[in-house]
């Protein structure tokens, strides 16, 4: 199997399904955990060195973290809902607690940080929601902690992808450390799928093929982006949505296409 896919597993005692660390993608930045809370069910966790994005994927929660509290937060029953998550900003060296008050799919997004901003609750209408593309390559995208709200390092973004339609397309990358014209970012791809029997594509590929790896995606699953293209592509039946975690040097996202399928953006636009 890949080294850059992470598989769904069933939930541990913590509830947890998915645990990505810098330390096993051999990078940085990003971290990545999931995890899948029955009702009255607590995580409780420190933030360490690191600021958070707690996204709540589907279910209701309340979340303490010091003398910050949001209780009964969290509106839609899942990802394919139409609408835009819930989710808390920590900063690092915060102690919290989340309380799941139904059936509840949690994200936390991860990356190294200092403490340059506070605890907040970021609301459905906090969220930047947009459509991108045309045709077979037409998604939803929802910034969730992207350039709508402060963060050190963290770029948080979800994308709705219809079944037989392709995403992150034209192929780009953001693995070069040379803004204006490019960002470094490492990245990481949680994937749900509906109905949760069907799976998806993803290539991560760079210019001299040096890393050229195609996965076949199932629900739950985790794809890890060191560098590269990496286009996913929905079959038709089966709608794809993902949660985009992306951290670097430079919070920034600057990417550069393929050239070689970078025609495709001209076409579309005629």
């Amino acid at each position: 199997m890949s080294t850059l896919l992470s598989r769904h597993q069933a939930p541990d005692a913590k509830g947890r399904t998915q645990h990505i660390s810098p330390q096993r993608a051999g990078w940085d930045y990003v971290g990545f955990d999931s995890y899948a809370l029955r009702p009255g069910q607590a995580l409780q966790e420190d933030s360490g060195d690191r600021e958070l994005c707690l996204v709540l994927v589907g279910g209701r929660a309340s979340v303490t973290a010091g003398e910050w509290q949001w209780s009964g937060i969290g509106e839609r029953r899942g990802p394919f809902d139409g609408t835009a998550p819930y989710a808390v900003y920590l900063p690092p060296h915060t102690a919290y607690t989340v309380t799941a008050e139904s059936e509840l799919e949690l994200a936390v997004c991860s990356a190294p940080a200092t403490g340059q901003y506070p605890p907040r609750l970021i609301r459905p209408q906090d969220c930047d929601r947009q459509a991108r593309g045309s045709g077979s390559n037409r998604r939803e995208v929802c910034n969730i902690l992207f350039g709508n709200a402060d963060a050190e390092h963290l770029l948080v973004v979800e994308v709705f992808t219809p079944g037989g339609n392709w995403s992150s397309y034209p192929p780009h990358k953001h693995d070069t450390d040379a803004a204006p014209r490019e960002t470094h970012l490492e990245e990481t791809y949680y994937h749900r799928i509906s109905p949760p029997q069907g799976f998806a594509f993803q290539r991560v590929y760079t210019d001299d093929r040096s890393l050229d790896e195609t996965m076949s995606v199932e629900d739950g699953d985790v794809v890890m982006v060191p560098r590269g293209y990496h286009p996913v592509g929905a079959p038709h039946g089966y709608d794809l949505y993902y949660l985009n975690v992306m951290a670097g040097p430079t919070r920034q996202w600057i990417f550069r296409n393929d050239p070689a399928h970078e025609w495709m953006l001209n076409a579309d636009s005629t």
